[in-house]
């Protein structure tokens, strides 16, 4: 799959936008310049949505991003709103979204259907809930009782369901709990999926367990197009500022956890989703330049990344990223885009 044209156009005003200077240094040197690790190299960034408006609504809490079939791309604020983004990356047009009694929605995850239906998750419930490309309401996906929040269920206030994502078929969506259960270990995550059945609904399918990076929870998620999975893993301490980690699952050998009511990393006949780092983004990706609000950021590109989305594939093999932090309406944050690409391993 080719990177859409409006896409290339977008990520390159993205590159444009960069703080960065010319550089006239070899483009081997570039890559190295700009690289997080032998996979992730950070190509640019930009700032220019911070603090922005479109037609009276704030354009940040930026939580998600993802594409349609004809390579739009759509930007998720967990304020209900979702932007669908012109070629600059700039909103071109904006739709709300509300519960079925007309309420806003703590919107963290977002996909697209083929006939470009949204898919929205929210940590509220948590839920996920079929939305029309006018924001009007068409259902709700069943979600297990153990991932409500207590004491309707395991689940963490504001630690429920962030990540989505639809794999390339269409057929299999999966969401990703940021927190644990309150009967599993700490360092355990929950990934649940659906599988869409002949009439076009989607039906509860298997269910499986991750091991995140202590500290961390999962801020978003990717399909890739082989089964794996691109898992987006963030932290906030106040000695270091925010901190973000990128993985990749894979789940194909992984137990169904649908039954299972407790789990632990080290549980016997459990077989957990296999996890290799991709990059230590906040540790290794050079700062590019870019400022932080926040004295103690230890890295000052990173910040709140919690958008993610699979643009299309380059020569070699190569993933084009876009990614994006939520600035929480903060004046000590930034709504921040990140230009990367990623090679997968084998």
């Amino acid at each position: 799959m080719q990177i859409r044209s409006v896409l290339s156009a977008a990520l390159s005003a993205v590159v444009a936008a960069t703080t960065l200077t010319a550089m006239a240094s070899p483009a081997q040197a570039v890559s190295n310049a700009r690289a997080c690790s032998q996979q992730v190299t950070v190509r640019g960034y930009s700032d220019d949505l911070d603090k922005t408006e479109y037609k009276g609504a704030f354009v940040g809490d930026l939580s998600a991003l993802a594409t349609d079939s004809g390579g739009r791309l759509f930007a998720l604020s967990d304020r209900s709103k979702v932007f669908a983004m012109e070629h600059r990356l700039r909103p071109a047009g904006v739709i709300s979204l509300a519960d079925e009694s007309g309420r806003a929605l703590d919107s963290e995850g977002l996909a697209i259907e083929r006939n470009g239906d949204f898919l929205v998750a929210s940590e509220l419930e948590p839920s996920v809930r079929r939305f029309d490309q006018r924001g009007r309401l068409l259902g709700r996906l069943p979600v297990p009782e153990s991932f409500q929040v207590a004491p309707a269920g395991h689940g963490i206030v504001n630690r429920t369901l962030e990540g989505l994502t639809l794999d390339h078929g269409g057929r299999t969506l999966v969401a990703s709990m940021e927190g644990w259960l309150t009967t599993d270990g700490m360092n355990t995550r929950r990934f649940q999926t659906w599988e869409r059945h002949e009439r076009g609904d989607f039906r509860l399918g298997r269910q499986w367990a991750y091991t995140a990076e202590p500290g961390y929870g999962i801020s978003e998620i990717a399909a890739t197009d082989d089964g794996r999975y691109l898992v987006l893993e963030r932290s906030f301490a106040a000695s270091v500022g925010w901190t973000a980690k990128l993985y990749l699952a894979d789940p194909r050998r992984a137990t169904d956890t649908s039954d299972v009511q407790a789990l632990a990393n080290d549980q016997p006949g459990v077989r957990f989703a296999q996890r290799t780092l991709l990059a230590d983004l906040s540790g290794t990706c050079p700062s590019l330049g870019a400022v932080s609000h926040i004295p103690s950021q230890a890295n000052p590109l990173i910040g709140n990344i919690e958008g993610l989305a699979i643009l299309g594939h380059e020569r070699g093999g190569r993933l084009r990223l876009l990614m994006t932090t939520d600035d929480g309406e903060s004046t000590s944050e930034i709504t921040r885009l990140y230009d990367v690409t990623v090679r997968l391993p084998h």
